[in-house]
């Protein structure tokens, strides 16, 4: 059955990119240009409604929204997930907090500190600082723990993805040890180093540029 995943080089992209490298599965990669507006072609809106990345078309089935797509993808190949229903709950209740906390608040601290041409101090702070807020709570669940729950889960790539571009955010890991040890950790993971590859991203300046265009429209 193939596997086609919709994305872009973004944190919520890497999620699902790196799961597929975990499971050691065959896809193929259909990149969007943001910037171009690809999302929001009519084509794409029958994928998703919402306009955005990723998407992942397996067979029949169409599964839009990173999270959704982690659980569907750990859910069917019974891997990256326990087994124990309440043990399960405890890996999804770490990938809620990515994805209604750390995800929304350093993608706010993103565009106010480091794509805004106007900075606005209020707005960069308070995005900053309950980034910084989140990562202690992290931090204080990482410690004595190798993963973010008991075995390594789709709550560790999630949560991952997005606390490894801390700095593009302005964000100040300085005391967070069990933090900076786990995301070691999933750095030298193979299926990580090559999920980040996928698709293959703009250089820095290029990025910026791009990033302004797809926030002014």
């Amino acid at each position: 059955m193939i596997i086609e995943l919709y994305t872009a080089a973004t944190p919520n992209g890497y999620k699902v990119s790196i799961a597929l490298e975990e499971l050691q599965l065959k896809y193929k990669v259909k990149k969007i240009e943001l910037s171009k507006g690809t999302q929001r072609e009519d084509w794409f809106l029958r994928l998703n409604p919402n306009g955005r990345i990723p998407v992942l078309k397996h067979g029949e089935e169409v599964i839009f929204d990173s999270g959704a797509i982690l659980y569907y993808l750990a859910n069917k190949y019974n891997k990256l997930i326990p087994n124990s229903e309440i043990e399960r709950i405890k890996v999804i209740q770490w990938l809620m907090f990515q994805m209604s906390g750390i995800g929304p608040m350093q993608g706010q601290a993103n565009v106010f500190y480091r794509y805004l041409d106007e900075k606005i101090p209020i707005a960069i702070s308070r995005y900053q600082n309950e980034c910084r807020r989140l990562y202690e709570v992290l931090d204080k669940q990482l410690e004595g723990r190798k993963w973010i729950c008991d075995d390594y889960s789709i709550a560790d790539i999630a949560n991952w993805c997005w606390v490894r571009v801390y700095f593009w955010a302005g964000i100040n890991l300085d005391g967070l040890d069990n933090l900076k040890r786990w995301m070691n950790k999933m750095e030298n993971r193979p299926a990580c180093i090559r999920g980040v590859d996928v698709p293959k991203r703009d250089t820095s300046k290029k990025l910026v540029k791009n990033v302004k265009k797809i926030i002014q429209t």
